[in-house]
């Protein structure tokens, strides 16, 4: 796989190191993914548990889980040389997400439709996950390229100016896919060279329960990023851990209504806030912040400031401005514009006020 010569250079940066040590040593195969750690550790329970007795035996394990990842990353245990348990920590992930989709909760909109049922609800999607593409990724940042990404049907939020509405509002069909057939596509993209398989979309999270039986299949050593629009419930972010190696999360809005008007998505701040920390606590994180024409001071200015505050300012942080108005950015007066050079340079000036060290653009 061609390798762009910048994505060298940045994988040999001090900073960029710092913050995805772990994904690096993955993707250049010195130590396994979280999902090939998940797979190896026993879990024992019954399909006739209840969702609050699963969820009892996730906490005690995820718990265990960490615990077992730091011997396996120091050398004192061989996941290659422990046998794979009839029952794992990941089959127990399967099941509490296939539980949940009978009353799905897996985003904030918590809709309680029973999908596999043919039911849909806010995302309209179902129980067969749909993918718009699969492809080698050479634009994506930079320590990430080439990614293997997987763009998948649907969506939690309905941005406006979504620059993927075709897929997120389900404008074309996508072409549906058994967790095995899907698996052997991402073992595709790692022969391929690709150093990740990027779950994307629209958005992954309507699909985390077919994401996690997937990954029961793949066979490769390979890092999975979840590149998300942090829109998530605690629940999904519950499952993400111990399964996630790298987090690509959006942070769309500051704490005013502008999530709501622009996303519809209400208490946009709280959920993306807690995800961005437990992204922190149970991975590594790359945040992507799309500055929005006419929101400097409203959003950009206070997701800066939090992400310093809360997060370290070693945290890779991607300030994006290739806003450009798509769909129906229209109906939003400042939307209907690209950033002036003017609101470039603020935002440049408030991330180095801030003192983010790793942030790009």
């Amino acid at each position: 796989m061609f390798l762009r010569p910048d994505a060298v250079a940045v994988d040999k940066g001090k900073e960029v190191q710092k913050s995805l040590r772990r994904y690096f040593d993955i993707a250049n195969g010195q130590k396994p993914a979280k999902f090939m750690i998940a797979k190896k550790l026993p879990a024992e329970f019954s399909e006739n548990d209840s969702l609050e007795e699963l969820w009892r035996m996730h906490a005690t394990l995820t718990e265990t889980f960490y615990g077992f990842e730091r011997e396996i990353d120091s050398g004192s245990k061989d996941t290659k040389k422990i046998q794979t348990p009839k029952a794992s920590y990941l089959d127990l992930k399967i099941a509490i997400a296939d539980k949940i989709i009978r009353s799905c909760h897996l985003c904030t909109h918590r809709c309680r439709i029973d999908r596999t049922r043919k039911n849909t609800g806010y995302c309209l999607c179902g129980q067969e996950i749909a993918v718009s593409s699969i492809f080698e990724h050479l634009g994506e940042e930079l320590e990430l390229v080439p990614s293997g990404t997987i763009f998948t049907m649907g969506c939690t939020m309905r941005c406006k100016h979504c620059q993927n509405w075709t897929i997120s509002q389900w404008m074309e069909n996508g072409k549906v896919y058994h967790c095995e057939e899907l698996a052997s596509e991402i073992d595709e993209l790692k022969a391929k060279g690709c150093r990740n398989a990027n779950l994307v979309g629209g958005e992954p999270t309507p699909w985390l329960a077919q994401w996690l039986e997937t990954f029961k299949y793949v066979n490769a050593n390979i890092p999975i990023v979840w590149n998300s629009n942090s829109y998530y419930s605690a629940e999904t972010a519950q499952l993400l851990a111990g399964f996630v190696d790298v987090y690509l999360l959006d942070f769309k809005y500051g704490p005013s209504e502008c999530a709501e008007k622009i996303s519809d998505a209400p208490d946009y701040w709280t959920v993306c806030t807690r995800n961005h920390m437990e992204a922190k606590k149970n991975g590594e994180l790359i945040i992507r912040m799309l500055v929005l024409p006419g929101h400097i001071e409203c959003c950009t200015k206070a997701i800066i400031e939090w992400i310093a505050k809360n997060l370290g300012t070693e945290t890779r942080v991607n300030v994006m401005f290739q806003y450009r108005p798509e769909w129906r950015a229209y109906e939003m007066p400042e939307l209907q514009r690209r950033l002036s050079n003017d609101e470039m340079e603020r935002a440049l000036q408030l991330a180095k006020k801030a003192r983010l060290g790793t942030f790009m653009t």
